[in-house]
């Protein structure tokens, strides 16, 4: 049994009273529901109230999803739990608070996992350095996969982003019990979370509900036209041997939706090309936002440059090396052939070969896998996001994250997600033979990253030039911005 001192004195929230842990500077409080257990394909609704004190100090379930292993590193901490579904009531939040803090920042963090895995629970964004600096954080979990991200006839759609804005709607009504300044909200999140981010910028259902954003790995591109979704509709009705609408997809259990969602990552799959021949997510992820309804009226990018989300200050950035999450642990980037190499990237893009060749394709020295690995870093994260950043009418800064971890024998490098344990300062998460920062990380950069995501939350300011016309992007490693030449990318991405 904890012994009382250890709580918190009781706040109130508009479901009920509530008590969090103390630990030194922080109080955490965890599994707060920010809805109700969710109806399969029915929007987000209020949590049931209760009576009494409730002591929040257990996170709850995660969405259900499952955790694939991976080879040479250990992706638990990036992650979190999976869930087989059995507990439905998961759409909670975690915070972390000051303690005694008094309209303080407020950061809220949207995970990532290709809308399709992760959770709030990932022990690299545990968010007590950010409390410990003066920050209120928050962490969220959604709806993934099917139930969030499918288009199913007769149901919302992006019912994932409408459980997000639930939660920011939360955040606004209760943050100030826990110390936050509601008028002083900054939105982060990595990989999906970050398109997640992007896309809610110019949402008119998400206007107002936050200052600032963060934007790690990610952009506005990975949305999809609703009738090219249909197509993964029906490709998983048939697998699921249901009808493709609500009333089928509700028959559906976790499990066997779970081992659909598997079947339709194969490659060869289903053929999600829109009209122009391209695939915006480059086989990553078959389930991500569409546009065409009332959370996304359109192309995020083109309500940028229409104005939407410029009063929003945003930060947007990618790592050097983002694929070599991908290809490296699996022996893609040393090991596939020019034949798979064009084969692959054709499924999503018409000019696969003149695409290949402008990253070394075919010269001597570069493998086709190499060649494969720059032209995606480019063509999936790094460029789509200098897109953004250049539409956003509003301020925009730009960042690279350059730090090569030495995992995988030195060859990880600056690979998608290695930001996060600096950003939120927990190297000893991902520190260790299997580790994704390798052995001994620096710390002081961990310290300086931190520090910077904490003072854009507190002013809406970057220490170097916005993006602008002259291009410049900070160079996390070296710490200073530097003009960024086009790169090849720039002529295989549509404007």
């Amino acid at each position: 049994m904890i012994a009382e001192e250890q709580y918190g004195a009781p706040i109130e929230i508009d479901s009920g009273a509530i008590r969090g842990r103390v630990d030194g500077p922080v109080v955490r409080f965890f599994g707060i529901p920010y809805a109700a257990p969710p109806e399969r394909f029915e929007r987000p609704r209020p949590p049931l109230p209760w009576e009494g004190v409730r002591d929040m100090d257990d996170p709850g379930p995660a969405a259900p999803h499952r955790i694939k292993p991976f080879p040479m590193v250990d992706p638990t901490p990036l992650v979190g739990p999976g869930s087989d579904g059995s507990d439905g009531d998961y759409l909670r939040l975690n915070v972390w608070a000051p303690k005694d803090a008094t309209a303080a920042p407020v950061m809220v963090f949207i995970h990532g996992g290709g809308f399709v895995g992760g959770c709030k629970d990932a022990s690299v964004h545990d968010g007590s350095a950010f409390a410990a600096s003066g920050i209120v954080c928050v962490a969220i979990n959604y709806r993934m996969g099917i139930d969030g991200f499918l288009p199913v006839p007769g149901a919302p759609t992006n019912l994932g982003l409408r459980d997000m804005i639930f939660a920011l709607e939360w955040v606004q009504r209760n943050i100030a019990a826990f110390g936050g300044d509601p008028a002083k909200i900054t939105v982060f999140g990595e990989s999906a979370g970050a398109m997640a981010i992007a896309d809610l910028i110019t949402s008119p259902l998400a206007k107002g509900l936050f200052a600032r954003a963060i934007i790690q790995s990610g952009h506005g591109a990975m949305v999809r036209e609703i009738e090219v979704a249909q197509r993964l509709v029906r490709k998983l009705a048939k697998i699921l041997r249901v009808s493709p609408d609500a009333g089928g997809f509700s028959t559906v259990t976790h499990a066997a939706a779970m081992d659909a969602i598997e079947k339709v990552a194969k490659p060869w799959a289903v053929d999600l090309r829109g009209n122009d021949g391209r695939e915006p997510v480059y086989g990553i992820s078959r389930f991500i936002p569409v546009y065409g309804d009332d959370v996304l009226p359109e192309k995020p990018i083109d309500a940028l440059r229409k104005g939407a989300g410029r009063d929003v200050e945003v930060v947007i950035g990618s790592n050097a090396e983002e694929m070599n999450l991908y290809f490296v642990p699996t022996g893609v980037r040393k090991k596939i052939g020019g034949l798979l190499a064009r084969w692959l990237l054709g499924r999503s893009h018409p000019q696969a070969t003149a695409v290949l060749k402008a990253y070394g394709y075919k010269q001597p020295g570069v493998r086709p896998g190499e060649a494969l690995t720059e032209a995606m870093n480019d063509l999936v994260f790094r460029w789509p996001a200098r897109q953004y950043a250049s539409a956003h009418q509003g301020k925009t800064w730009m960042y690279e994250f350059d730090w090569r971890s030495p995992a995988c024998a030195g060859e990880l490098g600056a690979c998608h997600g290695i930001e996060m344990p600096f950003v939120f300062k927990t190297l000893p998460t991902v520190t260790g033979p299997r580790g994704l920062a390798g052995i001994d990380p620096p710390q002081a950069l961990a310290d300086r990253v931190h520090d910077l995501w904490a003072g854009f939350a507190r002013t809406g300011a970057m220490p170097w030039p916005e993006f602008g016309a002259y291009r410049m992007v900070y160079q996390m490693t070296r710490g200073e911005a530097l003009h960024e030449p086009m790169m090849a990318a720039a002529a295989f991405v549509p404007e």
